[in-house]
């Protein structure tokens, strides 16, 4: 957002708002300055209103408020003879067209307190609602309060791919909790209820993005620790040509392994964070080698174990079924597939030269800290380019005879003005994660994982569709 955008935000969103509050105070005998002055301008409304005054305190717990601040703007409106459902709608949409246009309304008087039963009876029949007006208002109440739910509280979640078997499950559905990081106040805040990004049936966008607002988190319960299952956005759709706002990109859901300021490496498929071997989660699973006698392994064997054949031609399991599958009379071999120390994956994060890593054995490297200053060379920039221009926001050029060049400026060194997440797949050798396109913004985080509330197998026959044993199960 630039300087431009930012003066017609505030323009719009709390000067003229205010403006208009400050006539309409005046209307109903109360000081004009009343209305510029933040929180004490909605107390002010509350008690022209005649709400009680406690509803101030519903007020400043996040997420309530914005119910609580539409009913106290409803009730306010009523006041000034705005019994209409359309112009009260739309002065709650448009706080910034029809505060005003009331206070300099010469036509617009203050009537009294709307919640007064005296208010109530002399304006009794203007009130009086009929049964398709009462359907419209129950409606978009249900609708304001389920997408304020959504945003500020929990959010349902489908898993759609096995990145994080064997710990979740295709078909395996959650709720992810807003509060333990903290609710991030929607970047577009105008879209269509309960469409992520695209409208169902007809496939257009699900959004309006004239308008899109920075980045803020309301305080949480806790950071995003190493072990928690996280849910966000998916960082590498900012080279798409889709291009969304951040909080309109895919939902990716991974385990967190490293949080702003560790130094992480994987050596043979383990996970190591400040130079100690990270837990590895219990449904953690790798591809292997399988050799038998000849014979063939029977299918029910594969189930009971829950081992897998995805794309490839190698099963993948959990380190417990490979040691139970090792028991068998006809298993000659049963050998985790890691890829050699040195050897470079071209499709590894960073993708130079310099970095030979792959998905099994990978770093060290230093996962960025707000206010943590890295020094810039040939080594580092590939590791943090995309993060200080494409997240950060910044131009950088890689010019041979001047060096690193940022914003037009040379520079050896940078601040990063983020936290970064490193997020891995349980199910390591089929999972598109951080090994692949690296760090996680701040600004992309959605929320925590808490539990599943339904599972559906679409393998399972009729009468195991759907997996009992998973129901309300939490996540570890």
């Amino acid at each position: 957002m630039n300087v431009v955008e930012i003066v017609i935000f505030v323009a719009l969103y709390y000067i003229l708002p205010c403006v208009g509050l400050a006539k309409l105070f005046e209307k109903a005998g109360e000081a004009g300055w009343k209305g510029y002055i933040p929180l004490y301008n909605w107390f002010v409304m509350i008690q022209l209103s005649g709400k009680p005054a406690w509803w101030f305190v519903l007020l400043l717990l996040p997420g309530i408020n914005i119910l609580v601040l539409i009913g106290v703007h409803l009730d306010f409106a009523k006041s000034y003879g705005k019994f209409g459902l359309g112009e009260q709608i739309l002065s709650v949409l448009f706080p910034f067209v029809y505060l005003p246009k009331w206070g300099f309304d010469e036509h617009t008087k203050y009537l009294g307190k709307s919640t007064s039963p005296d208010f109530k009876t002399k304006y009794q029949k203007t009130l009086k609602k009929s049964s398709g007006r009462e359907w419209t208002e129950a409606i978009i109440f249900a609708v304001v309060a389920a997408t304020l739910i959504r945003t500020f509280f929990i959010e349902a979640y489908t898993i759609p791919t096995p990145s994080m078997e064997r710990s979740l499950l295709v078909g395996d559905f959650l709720f992810v909790s807003k509060v333990n990081y903290g609710p991030r106040t929607p970047m577009t805040p105008i879209a269509f209820p309960f469409a992520h990004h695209t409208m169902p049936l007809i496939g257009t966008k699900a959004y309006w993005d004239g308008i899109e607002l920075p980045y803020y988190r309301l305080p949480g319960l806790s950071e995003v620790k190493k072990g928690d299952v996280v849910v966000f956005n998916w960082p590498m759709e900012a080279d798409s040509p889709l291009l969304r706002p951040v909080d309109k990109r895919e939902n990716y859901i991974k385990r967190c392994q490293g949080a702003p300021g560790d130094t992480l490496s994987i050596v043979d498929a383990q996970v190591y964070v400040n130079g100690k071997a990270a837990p590895n989660p219990p449904g953690e699973q790798i591809d292997y080698a399988l050799q038998t006698d000849g014979t063939e392994i029977n299918p029910t064997v594969l189930e009971d174990l829950n081992i897998n054949y995805y794309e490839g031609q190698n099963p993948t399991m959990t380190q417990e079924s490979a040691t139970k599958l090792k028991s068998f009379s006809n298993i000659k071999v049963v050998k985790p597939l890691i890829q050699q120390k040195g050897m470079a994956d071209p499709q590894a994060f960073p993708g130079d030269i310099n970095h030979k890593w792959n998905a099994d054995n990978f770093g060290p490297l230093i996962i960025p800290k707000k206010g943590w200053t890295v020094k810039l060379d040939s080594l580092s920039i590939p590791l943090y380019k995309r993060a200080i221009e494409v997240y950060e926001h910044n131009t950088v050029k890689l010019d041979g005879k001047n060096g690193i060049i940022i914003n037009g400026v040379k520079a050896d060194s940078y601040t990063f003005k983020m936290n970064y997440y490193w997020m891995m797949g349980d199910n390591r050798h089929d999972s598109l994660d951080s090994r692949f396109w690296g760090f996680v913004p701040e600004d992309h985080i959605v929320g925590k994982a808490l539990f599943i509330w339904m599972s559906w197998d679409d393998n399972g026959s009729f009468l195991n569709k759907i997996r009992w044993s998973r129901i309300f199960r939490g996540i570890h």
